[in-house]
């Protein structure tokens, strides 16, 4: 069996560590893991599938002699515009977790359990969407083959984590009383409308990252999209309230059948039993949980459902690692050994 050299760029960061965790817990067929960060992390050890890896500077010369065969990016958008077609010149897939490829025309962006295919058209590099946009299309893919979506209304509550180690220590250090040093108010106590940057048309890039994304995943631009995305005080998982107009009429039952065969899902809706996905049940674990299935009656087909996952995972590291599984399956990883 063929073996891989694997590098993981930006693995100091939150993002980075958790590929490292999820990697060790999907062991996949690796030969080498390189380690790269910044100067300023070069030279340190992290303790990574038993034994100490030492971290390398990110930087051209310390790419070109190692023939990696996979690339997991999450070092940002300005990190990943100037290194990942460093590393693709060099024959290496990079999967990158910024925005900095995602619109690329010819840059495939993945969901597997959604579009593992194009997968196969990469040009050495794969991009892995927004975190709140990952969670929302495994639930919607499947609905959307079987009636056919007409219409999406989100509103998402999402966690600090997704705002990085910043974000995560903002909600900390607000439980103290102390300054926030990344959002532009506390999020302790209080919910932010307000996510990236505000564009001209009143969106934040956010909910603009939604919309095209989800178009862009499902392969139908015809869909009609809005989102309102809010920063919350949670430390990990997104959950989203999604509200989808069909062009097929369908029933709950019939919604709810279509999602339990859904790969990557997992019902939780009970409301006898109070049972319904939380942020903190969903922590740590791959699947999207769905519930709060139930009729929109304004519409003549329409669908109200909560989502929620864990933005770490599924939402990124997982999400990448999962797209390294299906290039290695389906063969679509340049052999460096023939170069």
């Amino acid at each position: 069996m063929r073996k891989y050299n694997v590098a993981v760029v930006g693995a100091t960061g939150m993002v980075g560590r958790k590929f490292l965790q999820v990697l060790t817990e999907r062991q996949l067929p690796v030969e080498n893991y390189y380690l790269f960060a910044s100067a300023k992390s070069a030279g340190t050890e992290i303790d990574f599938m038993g034994k100490p890896h030492k971290v390398i500077e990110l930087k051209e010369e310390n790419i070109v002699d190692k023939k990696i065969d996979i690339a997991l990016f999450s070092a940002g958008g300005d990190v990943s515009r100037e290194f990942a077609p460093i590393f693709a010149k060099h024959g290496t897939l990079v999967i990158d977790n910024s925005n900095a490829w995602r619109r690329e025309k010819d840059v495939p962006l993945v969901v597997p359990e959604c579009n593992a295919k194009d997968i196969l058209c990469h040009r050495n590099i794969i991009a892995n969407p927004n975190c709140s946009t990952i969670q929302a299309v495994v639930a919607l893919k499947p609905l959307h083959e079987a009636f056919k979506i007409k219409r999406v209304i989100y509103s998402t509550y999402q966690a600090v984590s997704g705002a990085g180690v910043k974000g995560f220590n903002d909600l900390k250090g607000g439980i103290c009383g102390e300054a926030p040093q990344k959002f532009p108010y506390p999020i302790f106590g209080n919910c932010l409308p307000h996510i990236d940057v505000f564009l001209d048309n009143g969106y934040t890039r956010e909910e603009d990252k939604m919309i095209f994304e989800t178009k862009k995943i499902l392969g139908d631009q015809n869909i009609k999209i809005t989102a309102t995305c809010v920063r919350v005080p949670v430390y990990y998982g997104h959950s989203e309230s999604v509200n989808v107009e069909f062009e097929k009429p369908c029933t709950v039952e019939q919604v709810k059948d279509v999602l339990s065969k859904a790969t990557g899902v997992v019902i939780q809706d009970d409301p006898s039993k109070n049972l319904y996905p939380m942020a903190i049940t969903a922590e740590n674990r791959d699947e999207v949980f769905v519930g709060r299935i139930r009729k929109d009656d304004t519409v003549d087909s329409g669908i109200n459902f909560w989502v929620v996952a864990d933005n770490i995972r599924k939402g990124a590291a997982t999400n990448a690692v999962q797209i390294a599984e299906y290039a290695i399956k389906m063969d679509a990883v340049k052999d460096q050994l023939n170069k």
